[in-house]
């Protein structure tokens, strides 16, 4: 079976072709960091405009590189949920037209559950059930992986996502965005236990996280030396502050895992890439004799691939969307399993 998935839920135009919901056949990705930096973060609008020029020529390269024609394709799916509103509407206007003029099925996939799809694609071997760790510039979530299209979510960011926090942090230290990058390869000559940083907790909800005071920490942190006229190291800043949010997302994650009866864990979304938090999952993993299940690198960010894969295992479970099939800004995966078929 052939999947064509197309995302465009922030700020990369992709599609890609995706065998039986494992094997990548193409995957290609137009990026606009180039220009969001000059912003110091995503233009919903610019995204938008960008995704309109270049949605075209990336799904037909997709097709090209697959070496397949459109009548070839068995389903299409599309990003419609969550994400920047207008480049949704982007992705999912045309995936609309595709399906319309062609008559292949069209899809809705859930952006998350394609971020936790992406492990399928690096892990051919991997099945639920499993705990998924999902971190990325706009998502902080524990979820319970029951299957294939239904999902359990029991911990969640209630402020700045993971990936936000890594962000403004590496503003605030004089990084170029995306941050996070900067603030992984400053932290590899950094002295991680130079400042002791807040470990923000939320009363009541165990698995959840707060990362706006460990962000605020930061920021306070080096105005305070500035306005005092201290240099700072900021590789020491960008070291403490990456093992504090690793600190945070492992102990939750790991948690969990232990009062849920899990011995399977992944970890998936742009925030996965961080090779401090590849680490101190894979040693807390290691200590629990938990199996750890980590997307390659290429897979990790927002990606096509990931929405074709998991655009197959919804196909198979029956779901389909019609020509009414509208973006969604925002939409808890518990939700969506609502109102999915199992698998």
């Amino acid at each position: 079976m052939y999947v064509l998935g197309i995302e465009s839920s922030c700020d990369e135009t992709a599609a890609a072709v995706v065998k039986d919901g494992r094997e990548v056949v193409s995957n290609v990705v137009a990026t606009q960091i180039a220009e969001h930096r000059l912003y110091g973060g995503v233009v919903p609008e610019i995204a938008s405009r960008r995704h309109c020029e270049n949605v075209y020529q990336v799904v037909q390269k997709a097709l090209d590189d697959a070496k397949l024609s459109l009548s070839e394709i068995d389903a299409i799916g599309v990003t419609y949920a969550p994400g920047l509103i207008g480049a949704l509407l982007v992705g999912v206007s045309f995936a609309k037209g595709l399906s319309l003029t062609s008559g292949v099925p069209l899809v809705n996939v859930h952006h998350i559950a394609g971020h936790i799809a992406s492990n399928y694609i690096s892990h051919p071997e991997l099945e639920p059930p499993y705990l998924c760790l999902v971190a990325s510039g706009g998502h902080s979530h524990i979820i319970e992986v029951t299957d294939y299209t239904h999902y359990k979510v029991i911990g969640r960011t209630r402020d700045d996502a993971a990936g936000e926090c890594f962000d403004k942090a590496a503003r605030t230290l004089g990084f170029e965005y995306p941050g996070g990058k900067f603030i992984d390869d400053a932290s590899k000559r950094g002295d991680a236990h130079a400042f002791d940083l807040p470990h923000p907790r939320v009363q009541g909800s165990e698995y959840d996280f707060s990362f706006s005071g460990l962000k605020t920490a930061v920021i306070n942190l080096v105005h305070n030396a500035s306005q005092k006229g201290q240099q700072l190291n900021r590789d020491d800043v960008a070291a403490s502050f990456q093992r504090t949010v690793c600190e945070i997302l492992v102990g939750n994650t790991i948690k969990a895992a232990v009062n849920g009866g899990y011995k399977t864990i992944a970890v998936a979304g742009g925030v996965s890439a961080n090779s401090g938090l590849r680490a101190a999952m894979q040693k807390a993993c290691d200590e629990h004799g938990f199996r750890l299940y980590v997307p390659e690198l290429k897979y990790c960010g927002d990606n096509a691939a990931m929405i074709a894969s998991q655009g197959c295992y919804d196909f198979i479970s029956g779901k389909r969307a019609g020509m009414d099939l509208n973006g969604v800004a925002t939409l808890s995966l518990d939700t969506l399993s609502a109102q999915t078929p199992a698998v």
